[in-house]
């Protein structure tokens, strides 16, 4: 098994006033090379922003772009003619294709907005941009791993054009959990999200990760009420 540390006090930062970003990959100004990917899991940013701002209209291609909201509420609007809101417990995806635009702005007028975006590599280019959004019940991720995101479009999750499966898992103190990569060329990236955890023997805070590859699957100790992010996708 091999592994690779992401602490989250490692991360790059920005504060535009607007938006306080921390990066877990090399973005926009910041640059780290030795943290520009884990396979071809390319960006992991971990934002704030402001009551009313966000990111105005603006171009993407060929990139599967996943949205999950931690805290408050999301107001999208793209090309496609989508627009509504997402909120904590809901997730969004949307791939980029051959082209969209799109804008992402905090829906409320007095609470900050704390989200994951996360980009993905895709699997085929320059396909037709597909945009869509799914609410879980948080209720059904104690105790196990609640599969949100995958490229089987009958799993009853949302579709990704990309060999990767994305899993949120909300566990207790003292429980000990096992993952298995969904295929043997894939990876998982973990990240303790909220609590504490023990990954081969190093111990994992707030928004620590690990990546880990090269293994069937990996064991990971709980040692605090803990909320776990895994996004298990392809090394090259």
């Amino acid at each position: 098994m091999k592994t690779i540390m992401y602490d989250a006090k490692e991360r790059g930062t920005a504060n535009y006033g607007w938006l306080k970003a921390n990066y877990s990959f090399s973005f926009a100004n910041h640059y780290d090379p030795q943290r520009t990917n884990f396979g071809l899991l390319r960006v992991l940013n971990d934002d704030v922003i402001a009551p009313g701002m966000g990111f105005g209209m603006h171009p993407h291609d060929n990139m599967e772009i996943v949205t999950i909201p931690l805290k408050g509420v999301v107001k999208h609007r793209d090309s496609m003619g989508n627009e509504g809101t997402i909120t904590a417990g809901e997730i969004q995806i949307m791939s980029a294709g051959k082209g969209i635009t799109h804008s992402e702005f905090n829906g409320s007028a007095t609470d900050e907005l704390n989200l994951f975006q996360i980009w993905v590599f895709p699997k085929e280019r320059n396909i037709t941009p597909h945009y869509a959004q799914r609410a879980y019940p948080v209720s059904e991720r104690n105790g196990k791993f609640q599969l949100v995101v995958s490229p089987d479009k009958e799993e009853g999750t949302l579709w990704i054009n990309q060999d990767a499966w994305f899993s949120i898992g909300h566990f207790t103190a003292g429980e000990t959990v096992s993952y298995s990569n969904r295929l043997k060329t894939n990876g998982s990236y973990i990240m303790v999200v909220e609590g504490e955890a023990e990954v081969d023997g190093k111990i994992l805070g707030k928004r620590d990760a690990i990546g880990v590859w090269d293994t069937d699957s990996v064991e990971i100790k709980i040692t605090k009420e803990t909320e776990l992010l895994v996004l298990d996708v392809p090394m090259n």
